[in-house]
């Protein structure tokens, strides 16, 4: 269980913060923004819950499941995996949730046209602001690949999954939004030559 109850504590005045696992890192360390852009990607998708309002009850249940699992993921990101013993079980991301975003993503592509031409973020409120997630978690994506590409920095397989089927289901899902409202705003190539 998770207690806060003082909020500053003054240890990261230096520019340094701690791990999950007590290791005193840089605040500017490729692992912290990782996943201090997951947590970005969070808080973006706070935004489109309140774009989409009582609109849509099933996909607003999607989209809190999913900033659950950003929290999962920012702790799994938190303690990384250098086999070390650790006095708890450190939480990891498993491929079950993976699996979840994946038939959620087919039901709702279920329900849409076939794309013909690339998607303009655009459209409703809650689709551009799905949009404007799909690109904060492409770049959480960008940072945990780098991070995972440097010596004693692992990431794991289902934390690598799971992040690059975000942007996918947030990409449909702005689909799925726009099909209930106005509809999504296709990019004409060429068209302002």
């Amino acid at each position: 269980m998770v207690v806060l109850s003082k909020i500053y504590t003054r240890t990261g005045d230096k520019g340094t913060t701690a791990l999950g696992s007590g290791e005193r890192v840089p605040k500017h360390s490729l692992r912290i923004d990782a996943y201090g852009t997951v947590d970005e990607t969070n808080a973006s998708i706070g935004m489109v819950r309140l774009h989409l309002g009582d609109a849509d009850p099933k996909l607003d249940a999607m989209l809190l499941r999913i900033q659950n699992d950003l929290f999962d993921l920012g702790a799994d990101l938190c303690v990384p995996d250098r086999g070390q013993k650790l006095e708890y079980e450190p939480l990891r991301m498993v491929d079950a949730q993976v699996k979840r975003l994946e038939q959620e993503i087919d039901e709702m592509n279920a329900e849409l046209k076939p794309l013909r031409s690339f998607v303009l973020p655009g459209g409703t409120p809650a689709a551009a602001a799905l949009h404007m997630a799909r690109t904060i978690s492409r770049r959480a994506e960008r940072l945990m690949v780098a991070l995972a590409g440097e010596p004693n920095e692992p990431v794991g397989p289902a934390a690598l999954k799971y992040i690059n089927r975000l942007s996918d289901f947030l990409f449909v899902a702005s689909r799925y939004v726009n099909d209930r409202g106005k509809s999504d705003v296709l990019w004409v190539p060429g068209q302002n030559r």
